[in-house]
């Protein structure tokens, strides 16, 4: 029997490197292209984009927020804490596994345009995720939480943005 862990993952899914923190491997892309979309976006996007996404113990994706709204699903491995900053000034704590008895899901949605990070519940274990994003994802829509910025604006979450930036 093969044991599922983070680096059998990381190998078999070919997941590399993400600049949020963990890994992933983008497994899809619509053909189609959305041509007219609101103004905070640059130009045409995908209808949609999907990813694997995987974040050992150690690790958690930090602050960031992209333009479109983002669908997270759970695959395997440990539970996975969201921390949403929303647009009220209110930190929102979203559970992904499998547990649904301790309040956990398989599936949530974190709004466009809000910060947000994430890491596993267990520091030895790992998390599998799949995001899928609409419209699409491009990096021009991404943007990375600056750590002042954040604790200026969100300064009674401080220690949890110093910890996630």
């Amino acid at each position: 029997m093969i044991r599922r862990t983070a680096p059998y993952y990381i190998k078999e899914l070919n997941l590399q490197p993400h600049p949020e923190g963990g890994y992933f491997k983008e497994i899809y892309r619509s053909p189609e292209i959305c041509q007219q979309l609101p103004s905070r976006y640059p130009g045409p996007r995908n209808f949609s984009t999907s990813i694997y996404y995987l974040l050992r113990g150690d690790q958690f994706s930090a602050f960031h927020r992209i333009k479109s709204d983002e669908n997270w699903h759970f695959y395997d491995g440990s539970r996975l804490n969201i921390y949403i900053l929303n647009k009220e000034g209110r930190l929102v704590i979203k559970r992904l596994g499998k547990n649904l008895d301790k309040q956990e899901n398989f599936q949530m949605v974190i709004s466009q345009e809000q910060w947000f990070a994430a890491q596993p519940e267990e520091k030895t274990g790992f998390s599998l995720v799949g995001c899928t994003v609409a419209p699409g994802f491009d990096f021009s829509d991404f943007e990375l939480g600056d750590q002042d910025e954040l604790v200026e604006e969100y300064s009674e979450y401080r220690e949890m943005i110093l910890r996630y930036t």
